[in-house]
């Protein structure tokens, strides 16, 4: 959070503008805890879901936050969920 915090306070010495503070806070998305990517790797296990892809780990994660899914927050499931030995169906990187 300090990091985020210099980095503003670098960019807007004289402190950020009022029309500003808004699509600031759309640009800082959200990231799974730790905790809650083995929750969601737990989840997709006692599910049995396998192998697991794209799509079950995104829904899965839109199940524990009520929020749609990083690229890299489902990478982290998915690293999670070979770690323990669940198989895990691989796929491309977006390019857009």
């Amino acid at each position: 959070m300090s990091r985020i915090v210099g980095w503003l306070r670098a960019g807007y010495p004289h402190g950020v503008p009022d029309q500003d503070y808004l699509p600031m806070l759309a640009l800082l998305r959200r990231r799974l805890t730790d905790e809650e990517v083995k929750q969601v790797g737990k989840a997709l296990r006692r599910a049995r879901v396998i192998p697991a892809d794209k799509i079950d780990i995104g829904v899965g994660i839109t199940n524990v936050t009520d929020e749609l899914p990083s690229e890299t927050d489902m990478r982290r499931v998915a690293a999670r969920l070979q770690k323990k030995g669940w198989p895990v169906e691989e796929w491309e990187t977006s390019t857009q």
